[in-house]
């Protein structure tokens, strides 16, 4: 094994409705999402002279996924030898795109190409990892259901381009989610049914962008109310003509959407327009279906 340079794709919630709380605790969760080209990079080497696994990840303290995904997938029986991982981060840290998802995902997707790992044993350890695991193991265009870990690929959406405008302060899910329900956000069941149907239903066929109804995320209002700071950036992606802007998950990432085959375009000079206001801001492509993967890094 002579190393090789595996990309973890960000994805963003092009639509996320959050229904009732199940049996388990979390809350039914429709949300349509696309991986995007803004990446962190894993760097997969042997880790002679170590006899375990390592994982590297500069500026991140705490846990981390990816050293979760290669306990999971010892206990699999997974027999390659140990590995050094270092991840260089791109996508902002808990910042509603599935950071640390994409990466436990890559390794997960890397796997194979290590040592013989059953393909049920990765999905079971995706889905064990997290919710938004699955969905990022094969970056691409999906829909989540169930509490957003029932993944289903959707094929390539309209051509668009993402700006994205990180916020210098974090928001914990779990409390985006308790403030939702303090506020009654949460949709009832046949409101979930009937929006589910009508985003299946343009997905069978989508030939442009959606209604602006599709493009919405039910946990926006608690994150605001949680920081109302958010607000600027949004007003900003508007301010330089976004077709739509939103949270990104359970934020505090905003995102602009813009719609269209120059979108990508348009995404671009209006990171360049807002850059000197708003640091960190980026444009963003979404990924197609298969095209993430590694490259050889001797």
């Amino acid at each position: 094994m002579n190393g090789a340079l595996e990309l973890a794709p960000a994805k963003i919630n092009l639509s996320l409705f959050v229904g009732p709380t199940r049996a388990d605790g979390r809350h039914e969760l429709v949300t349509l999402f696309q991986s995007v080209d803004l990446a962190d990079e894993l760097t997969i080497v042997p880790a002679e002279p170590a006899t375990v696994d390592e994982v590297v990840c500069e500026g991140v303290d705490g846990p981390n996924l990816v050293a979760d995904a290669l306990a999971a997938l010892r206990a699999a029986g997974w027999e390659a030898p140990p590995v050094r991982v270092t991840i260089a981060k791109r996508i902002p840290v808990a910042a509603g795109m599935g950071g640390g998802s994409a990466d436990a995902a890559a390794m997960l997707r890397h796997a194979s190409r290590l040592a013989r790992v059953d393909a049920a044993a990765v999905e079971a350890i995706a889905a064990r990892l997290g919710a938004d695991v699955p969905g990022q193991l094969r970056p691409g265009a999906s829909l989540g259901t169930g509490a957003g870990d029932v993944v289903q690929a959707v094929g390539d959406l309209p051509a668009h381009g993402v700006l994205v405008l990180p916020q210098t302060f974090s928001l914990s899910t779990p409390d985006v989610y308790r403030e939702a329900d303090r506020l009654g956000l949460p949709r009832a069941s046949e409101r979930l049914a009937a929006l589910t149907a009508e985003l299946q239903g343009w997905l069978q066929a989508p030939l442009g962008p959606p209604p602006d109804r599709l493009i919405a995320n039910d946990l926006q209002l608690a994150a605001l109310s949680l920081r109302p700071d958010i607000s600027i950036a949004l007003e900003r992606a508007l301010d330089v003509d976004a077709d739509q802007a939103l949270v990104c998950g359970s934020g505090p990432t905003a995102i602009g959407i813009f719609w269209g085959y120059d979108g990508i375009d348009r995404a671009r000079a209006a990171a360049s327009r807002v850059a000197a206001i708003h640091p960190g801001a980026v444009a963003a492509a979404p990924v197609l279906r298969g095209v993430a993967g590694s490259t050889p890094n001797d």
